[in-house]
């Protein structure tokens, strides 16, 4: 699974075409033993993740919509999407 962001111990990861289960663009975010499916939109899909790192990840996603957007719209047809750049 490419990873597409790595910033304060979070892992962010997106499949390429990762439509089955979840049918709304989103990513895997994965923090010390926690993993979650989280929307573009920052609802958590499935899983879990402390509280505080979901906001740190919620307000990645404000800041990075567009980005997310590209590389969800490249994963879903087997293309390659560039990485994010964390939060400063």
């Amino acid at each position: 699974m490419p990873e597409l962001c790595r910033f304060l111990g979070i892992i962010i990861h997106m499949y390429f075409n990762d439509i089955k289960q979840h049918h709304k663009p989103h990513f895997h975010a994965e923090y010390a033993d926690y993993k979650a499916v989280i929307g573009i939109d920052g609802e958590i899909l499935s899983g879990e993740i402390p509280s505080k790192q979901l906001k740190i990840i919620q307000a990645w996603c404000v800041i990075h919509e567009e980005e997310l957007y590209k590389a969800w719209n490249n994963a879903v047809q087997n293309k390659h999407f560039d990485k994010i750049k964390p939060l400063n």
